[in-house]
């Protein structure tokens, strides 16, 4: 199917789409009560749907930093998986730390669906349209490591409205999960099957519909529906489903009838339960989409667990290893202050009483953010 049938073959969809998610009452402005929680009324929307659009939390100038910085890292990036070159035959960036920074494909594909990568969560496949002649062999599908690639990325990281968020959702003790930034550019942006994020507590005596966290995306630039991701509402609350014979019993359109796009505009932050169906599909349209996605969990879901996804079977998650991967938190809160002095400063429990010596310095940078991503706490 050629890229023009695809987006024709979406517009109702899409419409339609954008219709259903104006009356789920789950998106506007940032509010907090007067403890600094998340307003009963965000909650109460957040754990009936599965997932919130904040709008305008990010201040502008703020999103032209980030912006630049992603612009640089884009035209930085090797023109291939494992290429040590980037387009204008440079030395590729990243090639420093210990995990890739770029991940490429091939423009418009799905590289997760139908396969038994991260752990087999992705099993229906996405249309894949074709692409322009013009189009380049591979395009930047994600990017990682957002706290050591990019100085605003890691400021980011230490927002103080968005960390009362994470601790008002789940609890004063949160701890971070990972970051990945998805990229899709106009007219190539690959897609991300339906899926489910979390992968270890379905069976757990202990399940419930916050077991597995939640992501934020922070939207850097207007994202359509075309674009955006899509959720379907409230299958956070069902625990692991069967996508692939929900994909059936749509006559085996991905289009599924009850999904609704998160659209957004920039400097909007999306926030998801990692329980709820989502995915996205491949962008024919003009719009292009940069979300910086970072998630967090309940303390209590994490300490103990095996690792998954991204981390080896063989990890432990035990206090320690929750206490290394925590301490980006504080360093990237006391970056932001020192970046922006007249701001509240979040007090992060976890790290109480140890934020000079985890401030942001070149030593902690080596010591704490250098490679942070190898100690993700995924589940």
């Amino acid at each position: 199917m050629k890229a023009s049938e695809y987006q024709l073959a979406q517009q109702s969809y899409v419409s339609q789409g954008m219709a259903r998610a104006l009356t789920l009452g789950n998106r506007g402005p940032l509010r907090f009560d007067q403890q600094g929680r998340l307003h009963e009324d965000i909650l109460e929307a957040y754990w009936r749907t599965g997932f919130y659009v904040f709008e305008n939390v990010i201040d502008p100038s703020e999103i032209k930093l980030l912006q630049a910085e992603i612009e640089n890292l884009l035209a930085r990036a090797p023109v291939d998986n494992g290429a040590l070159e980037d387009a204008q035959g440079r030395p590729a960036f990243g090639q420093e730390f210990a995990r890739p920074i770029y991940s490429l494909i091939p423009p418009l594909t799905d590289p997760w669906g139908g396969t038994d990568k991260l752990n087999g969560r992705h099993p229906t496949k996405m249309t894949q349209p074709e692409s322009a002649s013009s189009a380049p062999k591979k395009v930047v599908f994600l990017m990682s490591g957002m706290c050591q690639t990019m100085d605003s990325g890691l400021r980011l990281y230490g927002h103080p409205e968005l960390l009362k968020i994470a601790a008002s959702i789940n609890g004063d003790d949160f701890v971070p999960y990972n970051d990945a930034i998805f990229i899709k550019q106009p007219g190539l942006g690959g897609s991300v099957s339906w899926h489910q994020d979390g992968v270890t507590h379905w069976d757990s005596p202990q399940w419930d519909q916050g077991i597995h966290g939640f992501n934020f995306q922070v939207q850097l630039y207007d994202t359509s529906a075309q674009s955006c991701l899509w959720v379907v509402p409230g299958t956070h609350k069902d625990g692991k489903l069967d996508i692939k014979q929900r994909v059936a019993d749509n006559a085996g359109s991905e289009f599924l009838p009850d999904a609704v796009p998160l659209f957004a505009a920039a400097g909007d932050v999306t926030i998801v339960n990692r329980q709820a169906l989502h995915g996205s599909f491949a962008n024919t349209s003009k719009d292009m989409r940069v979300s910086l996605t970072f998630g967090f969990h309940r303390r209590s879901s994490v300490l103990g667990a095996s690792g998954a996804l991204s981390q080896s079977n063989d990890e432990v998650y035990d206090a320690q290893r929750i206490d290394r991967r925590s301490q980006v938190v504080a360093v990237a809160i006391d970056a932001r202050q020192q970046f922006y002095p007249e701001e509240s400063r979040y007090q992060y429990l976890p790290m109480l009483g140890r934020e000079a010596q985890l401030a942001h310095s070149e030593e902690n940078w080596e010591r704490v953010i250098r490679d942070y991503n190898l100690h993700d706490l995924s589940i």
